[in-house]
C-alpha cells in the first residue's frame, strides 16, 4: 500500500523468492522479521520504508541474522545501490555511525562496502553531514 504497487498474484511456476516477495508486500511492516527485511532489501524493494527498520534492527545487533548467516541483513543493506544512499542522507548517516568503528569486523565477514562507501556523503567533512 505504501508504494501503491498492487501486483497480481504470482504464477505457480514462479520461484520461491518471487512468491515470498509478493506475500511480504501484504504484511504490515511492524510484523516484518529480520529475514523479511533481508529478503526485500536484497531485492531492492521498498527501501524507503525498509532501510529505517533495518537500521533499527542493526543498531541493536549489527550482525543480526535472517535465515542464512550472521550478518546477512547487514550484507544486504550494505549492498543497496549507491543511488539510494545518495538520495537518503539521514539513513546513510545513521548506518555510517553504526559501521564506522566496526569496519575491521565487517571486513572479516568479507562484506562489500563499495556501494555504501561510494555515496556522495562519504568524503564530506563531518560538520556538513
Amino acid at each position: 500500500n505504501l508504494e501503491n504497487d498492487f501486483r497480481s498474484l504470482p504464477s505457480q511456476d514462479c520461484s520461491y523468492l518471487v512468491k515470498r516477495c509478493c506475500e511480504l508486500r501484504k504484511i504490515p511492516l511492524e510484523k516484518f522479521t529480520t529475514e523479511d527485511l533481508r529478503i526485500m532489501i536484497g531485492q531492492q524493494i521498498g527501501l524507503k520504508y525498509l532501510i529505517p527498520l533495518a537500521i533499527e534492527t542493526l543498531s541493536k545487533d549489527l550482525f543480526a541474522e535472517g535465515d542464512y548467516f550472521e550478518g546477512d541483513l547487514l550484507q544486504n543493506v550494505l549492498s543497496v545501490d549507491t543511488e539510494f544512499w545518495n538520495d537518503n542522507r539521514d539513513s546513510w548517516q545513521q548506518l555510517n555511525r553504526l559501521v564506522n568503528d566496526r569496519r575491521d569486523e565487517i571486513m572479516k565477514h568479507k562484506f562489500n562496502l563499495a556501494n555504501f562507501d561510494n555515496c556522495k556523503y562519504k568524503n564530506m567533512p563531518n560538520e556538513r553531514i
